[in-house]
């Protein structure tokens, strides 16, 4: 699943020791393993080469533009969210019509953007987002293409902050309210319909979800095609779940195997969404271990990285598997606290964990998926460094923040 493997008792990232980062770039740490990282999107890709999908890496997921061009470069396109995540899919060097562009809330500068860049197409969640970008694409003397996303209002049995394709989501549109919007879109002559999308949330780990999914559009698809309703692209999304802990994921092999005959019966050219199965099990934080607190009901380890570093334990309850730099068999429990001052500030509770010393690391692992891209300023930390390891060679793709970060766009007046 990842390159970070015990060696002689030590924890390695690809041919390089973990401590030895630590010590070089310091602490708290992102560290990434470029073969993981790649390794994933080509095994995702091989999976369904028989429908030669696009398969649009997730910018969300993590969005450093080492990671970006990684993947560019091994032909993945990119998802984005924002007019920030299309500044940086640009500046990676992915081909403008390789772009796909979501989210519920695009701005009217963001879409203009977009469209004078050339995107591929916009991920369409409501009827007077696509009316927004009739007008703007109007003014511009453009037609843009456009995918309706469609809530499929299906189950996907994972966490219900990332659960996003029930009709109770702020996300897509309802059937029904998509098929109105199809029959109508003459009326849209500067946007041109060419698709449709769907993504129904995040860390799914078993295909049952996705086959709703996609036969319910499949479907759909059979529906408008009897109205005379001809289109182009599939955009099934991501939500692939990845092992954070005892969880048994499917792989991209019975995935591929479960959902390619039902999209190729659409006809339809495919597109996927990735991120979590592409990047999370690249990445781990490191964190050293400042100070060890009994108390008369339990054991903290208080280290130097928290929730500003890696929300999701405090967000979401998220279980990541802690490891030693150095590998021990003694155990005990404890809770592994950040420095934040916030009782939510935890990474790990009430957890039989290897024991740790004042001054030694620990490994949170898999926080490749929404760790510094998630990350904030909270408390006036700085936000951590990343670095990248191929074989032997480690290179520093983000620089820690200094104090002059902090304040650089401040106005004191």
């Amino acid at each position: 699943m990842h390159d970070f493997k015990y060696k002689n008792n030590n924890l390695y990232c690809e041919g390089l020791r973990v401590r030895d980062l630590a010590v070089r770039f310091g602490t708290p740490l992102h560290i990434y393993s470029y073969h993981t990282l790649t390794d994933h999107f080509i095994k995702l890709s091989k999976a369904f080469s028989a429908i030669d999908p696009l398969i649009c890496y997730s910018v969300k997921a993590n969005s450093n533009l080492a990671i970006l061009k990684a993947l560019v470069e091994k032909g993945a396109g990119l998802d984005i969210v924002s007019g920030g995540e299309l500044f940086r899919a640009l500046k990676a060097g992915c081909p403008a019509g390789k772009i796909v562009y979501a989210s519920v809330g695009k701005t009217e500068r963001e879409i203009s953007s977009a469209i004078s860049k050339g995107i591929l197409f916009f991920n369409v969640e409501s009827l007077p987002e696509l009316k927004c970008i009739d007008r703007i694409a109007r003014g511009l003397g453009k037609v843009t293409r456009v995918a309706i996303r469609i809530n499929p209002d299906v189950e996907a049995k994972t966490h219900k902050f990332i659960t996003t394709g029930k009709i109770t989501n702020k996300f897509g549109i309802d059937l029904e309210s998509a098929y109105r919007i199809l029959l109508l879109r003459g009326k849209f002559r500067n946007v041109k319909i060419c698709g449709l999308h769907i993504h129904i949330g995040s860390q799914i780990t078993e295909s049952a979800p996705f086959v709703a999914a996609v036969s319910k559009v499949s479907g759909f698809v059979r529906k408008l095609e009897a109205k005379g309703i001809k289109l182009e692209y599939l955009n099934i999304g991501g939500g692939l779940g990845i092992v954070y802990d005892r969880e048994s994921p499917q792989t991209a092999q019975v995935y591929a195997h479960e959902i390619t005959p039902l999209l190729k019966n659409t006809g339809l050219k495919i597109i996927m969404e990735p991120g979590r199965f592409i990047v999370g099990n690249a990445g781990i934080l490191v964190t050293k271990v400042l100070y060890i607190k009994n108390t008369p009901k339990k054991k903290f380890i208080i280290v130097d990285g928290g929730m500003n570093d890696l929300i999701r334990p405090a967000l979401y309850g998220a279980y990541h598997n802690i490891l030693p730099l150095r590998k021990t068999f003694r155990c005990e429990k404890a809770d592994v606290v950040g420095p934040i001052c916030e009782s939510g500030d935890f990474l790990a509770k009430e957890r039989r964990i290897a024991s740790a010393g004042e001054g030694e690391y620990l490994a949170v692992m898999s926080s490749g998926a929404y760790g510094f891209s998630m990350s904030s300023n909270y408390n006036s930390r700085l936000r951590a460094a990343e670095v990248m390891v191929s074989g032997k060679k480690a290179r520093l793709i983000r620089k820690r923040e200094t104090y002059a970060d902090l304040i650089r766009n401040e106005i004191k007046g």
